[in-house]
C-alpha cells in the first residue's frame, strides 16, 4: 500500500481487541497514519466516533498527537512497571491524556425513527486522545486483561493484541494474515523435505 492511500477502514487493522492496541497496529508493516485523511478513517473505523462525524477540522498536529500517544502506549504495553525512566515518562503522558473528557455522545432519531449515536459536536483531538488513553489505562490496570496481551508470533510481525480466545492459545494477530503465512511456510518446508 502506498503512503497516503489507506482511506478506507479495511486497509487499516481493527482486530487487536482494544482501541489502544489497534492504534499500535498502525505502524505495521509501515507507518499508516501518514495523513489526516487516513487518521480520520482510523478514528471512524476504530469506533471512536460514529460514521459521518465531521472531522474536517483536523490538522497535522493531530497526527503528531496520535503518533506520540501511540509511542507511549507501546512503551507501557511492552515494558515493565518500575523499569526505567522512559516507562515512567510514558505512564505520566498516558495518565495526563486520560484526563481529557471524551467526546459527548447523544442519541438522535435517524430517518427511520431508530435511535443512533452521534456526537454533540465535532470532537477535538484531546478528547479523542483521552478516550484512547482511558482505554489503555483500563487495559493496563486490569490484571486479567493485561495477562492476555500477546505479541504476534508471525515472522517480523510486531503487532500486539489481546488474546481472548478459549484457553488463551491464540498465536497470531490474524489467522488470515500471519497464521496463513505460517501454514504456507510449514507446507513448503514439508514439501522441501519430502523432495530431499
Amino acid at each position: 500500500m502506498a503512503l497516503g492511500t489507506a482511506t478506507v477502514a479495511y486497509e487499516l487493522r481493527f482486530d487487536a481487541g482494544r482501541i489502544c492496541l489497534d492504534l499500535l497496529a498502525t505502524t505495521h508493516p509501515e507507518e499508516r497514519l501518514d495523513s489526516t485523511e487516513v487518521l480520520g478513517a482510523w478514528i471512524v473505523g476504530s469506533g471512536l466516533v460514529p460514521e459521518g462525524t465531521d472531522l474536517t477540522h483536523m490538522d497535522p498536529s493531530w497526527l503528531v498527537g496520535f503518533r506520540e500517544l501511540r509511542g507511549r502506549i507501546g512503551q507501557l504495553v511492552r515494558g515493565t512497571p518500575g523499569h526505567g525512566h522512559g516507562y515512567d515518562l510514558a505512564l505520566a503522558h498516558v495518565n495526563e491524556a486520560a484526563r481529557a473528557a471524551p467526546p459527548a455522545p447523544r442519541a438522535v432519531p435517524d430517518t427511520d425513527g431508530a435511535l443512533v449515536r452521534e456526537l454533540d459536536g465535532p470532537p477535538d483531538c484531546a478528547a479523542l486522545l483521552g478516550a484512547i488513553a482511558r482505554d489503555a489505562v483500563g487495559l493496563l490496570t486490569d490484571p486479567v486483561a493485561r495477562a492476555g496481551i500477546r505479541e504476534c508470533e508471525g515472522d517480523n510481525c510486531p503487532i500486539v493484541y489481546l488474546d481472548t480466545s478459549r484457553g488463551r492459545r491464540r498465536r497470531w494477530c490474524s489467522s488470515e494474515v500471519c497464521g496463513n503465512r505460517e501454514r504456507v511456510a510449514r507446507h513448503r518446508r514439508r514439501a522441501a523435505l519430502s523432495q530431499s
